[in-house]
């Protein structure tokens, strides 16, 4: 007998506009030189409207994306992980920052040629393998390197000292671009690259809080397509412009009630980067009618939250529509270091009852029935105090299942046990595979 759609559904129409920028940004990077542009390198958490000041020329390559885009290929990601042991880094480090190696010492790139050579580095430190990932690619590639420290404590404690310290950083940085470049900072192009970060980081929260729906418009495996974006390049103009097209579209999915998994029954919380090479297990959930609505990994790695007046949490109001000025580069430099000392990812790195207490906030207000917590070895920044969060959250009533692997490295991935795990949560919270 087959199970009977309990909602419309259709698929995104946007996803391949998601596909296309995303491509496009890739070759770019490679082909940066050609047109007489600039390359740098750095983190998905650099705070890259600092570069994107000096010129629509400027391309970045950030080390995340990129290394869990070779993830997905697995035969490439063995070779990179490969060279980077060859070389006498140990399999326990960041499976992102061995992956990114190992393409830079086989000096290939994922999207075909050489390894594309950056330029300069400009890196954010909050993870304790940030300033190292970047410190060993400008020591091989030889060239220079600015390393930005945002490990002040979390949002909650911020003080005016702290947040000088990080706005001072910022105007370290641009006279650091401006000697490894050659070229001076345009503020009027720097003002607008910090509204655009903003916003599209504002955006993409308002999108997760329309998750809030049932049934949810959006599956995290498909949102994992979209929040990349800000990933590569949060301050362009292309990327504002894509997350006010995907607003409306969501809100529109909403309005209608348009099911990213037509039989929903049940709603799921996940936690840390997924294992990129397996992402069907996403898939196999929806065998069961349970949607994965998100994780405080997907919300808020680019995402930018606060508290509302009702308790609730919701997209940060952005400063001009508080009627805070950014005229100058000292007030968007000051603004723009307070707008990323919030965002929620970080705060779990400084205490784990802060996150604890924001995935609470996620279960409850996305109307989660269970979590599933990936014990992730290949991140040990967004796997810091996981099962003090395991704690916290089963101590509520919330079910909570946790499996082992890593995001980027498929040696440390039992998908046969994983999808055990999985079967015997199902059955814990009541469902049995629906019908096909």
């Amino acid at each position: 007998m087959v199970a009977a759609n309990r909602y419309p559904t259709e698929p995104l129409k946007l996803w391949k506009k998601a596909k296309e920028l995303r491509e496009q940004y890739y070759i770019n990077y490679a082909r940066a030189h050609d047109k007489g542009g600039l390359r740098w390198s750095g983190s998905a958490w650099a705070l890259d409207a600092i570069p994107t000041a000096f010129g629509d020329d400027v391309y970045s390559l950030t080390g995340e994306p990129y290394a869990a885009a070779i993830s997905a290929d697995r035969k490439f990601a063995k070779q990179c992980m490969d060279a980077a042991e060859s070389v006498g880094f140990a399999r326990d480090l960041c499976a992102y920052m061995r992956t990114y190696w190992g393409a830079m010492h086989l000096n290939k790139y994922l999207f075909g040629g050489e390894y594309p050579k950056p330029d300069f580095i400009f890196q954010t430190q909050i993870c304790c393998s940030h300033s190292k990932w970047y410190q060993h690619v400008a020591r091989v590639e030889k060239v220079p390197a600015f390393f930005l420290d945002v490990g002040v404590g979390p949002y909650k404690d911020l003080t005016e000292d702290r947040l000088s310290y990080v706005a001072s950083q910022l105007h370290e940085g641009i006279e650091f671009v401006e000697q490894a470049t050659g070229r001076k900072c345009d503020d009027e192009r720097l003002i607008r690259a910090v509204r655009n970060e903003m916003r599209s980081t504002s955006l993409w929260a308002e999108i997760c809080n329309l998750n809030k729906a049932v049934p949810a418009p959006l599956d995290e495996k498909t949102m994992y397509s979209l929040y990349v974006l800000s990933t590569l390049h949060k301050s362009s103009q292309w990327c504002v412009d894509f997350h006010e097209e995907l607003l409306d579209e969501v809100k529109d999915r909403v309005s209608r009630g348009i099911a990213a998994v037509p039989n929903e029954r049940c709603r799921i919380m996940t936690d840390s980067q997924p294992p990129w090479a397996f992402l069907k297990i996403f898939r196999y959930l929806e065998q069961f009618g349970a949607v994965a609505i998100g994780s405080i990994y997907t919300f808020g790695l680019e995402g930018i939250w606060e508290t509302k007046p009702d308790g609730s949490w919701g997209a940060r109001t952005l400063p001009w529509e508080k009627g805070i000025e950014m005229r100058t580069r000292e007030q968007a430099l000051r603004q723009y270091a307070d707008w990323s000392l919030s965002k929620p990812l970080f705060q779990g790195f400084f205490d784990p009852e802060i996150k604890t207490e924001q995935m609470k906030t996620i279960a409850k207000e996305w109307k989660v029935d269970g979590v599933m917590l990936h014990l992730n070895r290949g991140c040990e920044g967004t796997s810091m105090g996981i099962m003090e969060n395991r704690l916290g959250l089963a101590e509520t009533g919330i079910p909570v299942m946790s499996y082992e692997g890593n995001m980027g490295d498929d040696r440390e991935f039992d998908e046969v046990r994983s999808m055990a795990r999985v079967d015997a949560f199902m059955e814990q919270l009541g469902l049995r595979k629906l019908a096909a």
